[in-house]
């Protein structure tokens, strides 16, 4: 059996592939050369550092023992294929549709490998590696079709044009757009958004990173703070008043300064266009309602670092009217008939009525614009629109529903809303 030094193979792996090498470029070069399988990837993880997933450095130098050389064993001739015998027609199978589950690229490392033998010039270039490749964990969000801008939509887009550091803390009732109004000024403006969710559980190694075990390897993986600030994204904290006291390990993001990371030793500074947006139900500082419930209350020092807070209301009848129109629009493809913009305005006056019911204390509960959106959704699947109505109702309370049915059949007695108070934006 011949045999080759590893020196050699190293050389030649250098010529062939240039500086780095790659573990299917490694296999490759294994078969085409008849050595034992995985034996040059053994070789070269054990000699050349690694700078990416399944990507090595070829380093110069190594002394090494000797690989054999495996000649390959000539292929048997195969038996003839007896023909097989047609198959009798069979009533067709009905298609089985894979779910569709998105990853990131291969070649975009989601953590890097660390060793005793690891150099702080290695630390930083797989860091930097990390930060080129990772705009999969920070993409531009799509423009939506069904978005209305209104409130302080306007404010919150200039920031994100701006490119400036400019934290903003954004509050207000559930499901009134607060989130998707983030998202989508990041759409409009072209702009990488990463949103984390919050919960009492969210600490330091959630937020910034921390070692792992993956595939009998110690790796670091970077948290979504130091993403958002390598690659100069938008980071949406979401429900950020559901946060313990270990969230305060972002005060020096929220001040605009370096990050550093005590686990590595290295300190990240933000790329331009970083800022960070918070959304949350109340100002942080709890809720005696019921309604929000494991909200906290945010350390002042905390709530100190957002110059600007944004109160979000709800919208209008006019604007939610639009909401539903251009909601079903994009459900079904179809412009809605005059009858269903009809609904669409009623549903409107209807939430607008008991919001203001709900505010001089005659109803313990309210309608949000999500609650509207999931009856005109669900409106698109039944026959008929009182019973889309009724199954989202079916949520609340049994008093709390009548009381929500009763404003719905109040509003519509005479087959129209014309006579109900709307606010308007």
């Amino acid at each position: 059996m011949a045999r080759l030094d590893k020196q050699q193979i190293l050389t030649d792996l250098r010529a062939t592939y240039g500086a780095t090498v790659d573990r299917k470029q490694l296999l490759a070069y294994e078969q085409a050369h008849g050595f034992n399988a995985r034996a040059i990837v053994s070789i070269v993880r054990v000699t050349c550092p690694r700078v990416g997933k399944g990507l090595y450095g070829l380093v110069e130098g190594a002394a090494a023992p000797t690989v054999p050389v495996v000649e390959k064993t000539p292929k048997v001739a195969k038996t003839p294929k007896v023909a097989k015998t047609p198959k009798v027609a069979t009533t067709p199978v009905p298609q089985v549709i894979d779910p569709v589950i998105t990853t990131a690229p291969t070649d975009a490392p989601t953590s890097f490998a660390l060793t005793a033998s690891t150099s702080r010039a290695d630390l930083v270039a797989s860091v930097k590696a990390f930060a080129a490749a990772a705009d999969s964990l920070s993409p531009v969000p799509s423009v939506s079709d069904a978005f209305v801008p209104f409130g302080d939509f306007a404010v919150v887009r200039a920031i994100v044009r701006s490119r400036s550091f400019h934290p903003v803390f954004i509050t207000g009732d559930s499901g009134n757009g607060k989130t998707f109004q983030v998202e989508q000024a990041c759409a409009a403006e072209n702009r990488e958004y990463l949103r984390v969710n919050i919960t009492e559980e969210t600490d330091e190694d959630d937020l910034i990173g921390g070692f792992r075990l993956k595939h009998g390897e110690t790796v670091f993986e970077l948290g979504p703070v130091p993403v958002a600030m390598l690659r100069g994204a938008v980071l949406l904290l979401d429900e950020v008043d559901l946060a313990g006291p270990k969230v305060m390990c972002l005060q020096p993001v929220l001040e605009g300064r370096p990050l550093t990371i005590k686990k590595l030793g290295i300190t990240i500074h933000p790329s331009n266009g970083f800022t960070v947006v918070a959304t949350a139900n109340t100002k942080g500082r709890g809720n005696d309602t019921g309604r929000f419930v494991g909200t906290n209350l945010l350390n002042e020092a905390f709530l100190e670092r957002f110059p600007i807070t944004l109160e979000q209301q709800y919208p209008g009848v006019a604007t939610e009217k639009k909401i539903l129109t251009k909601t079903y629009q994009s459900l079904t493809g179809q412009t809605p008939t005059a009858t269903q913009v009809s609904f669409f305005e009623t549903l409107a006056k209807w939430a607008d009525a008991i919001r203001a019911t709900y505010l001089e204390g005659g109803i313990d509960d309210l309608i949000s614009t999500r609650r509207l959106v999931h009856i005109v959704k669900t409106s698109t699947i039944v026959d008929r629109d009182l019973d889309a109505i009724t199954l989202c109702l079916n949520r609340f309370d049994s008093e709390t529903k009548a009381k929500l049915l009763d404003f719905w059949s109040k509003l519509t007695a005479d087959g129209t809303a014309a006579d109900v108070p709307a606010t308007t934006v």
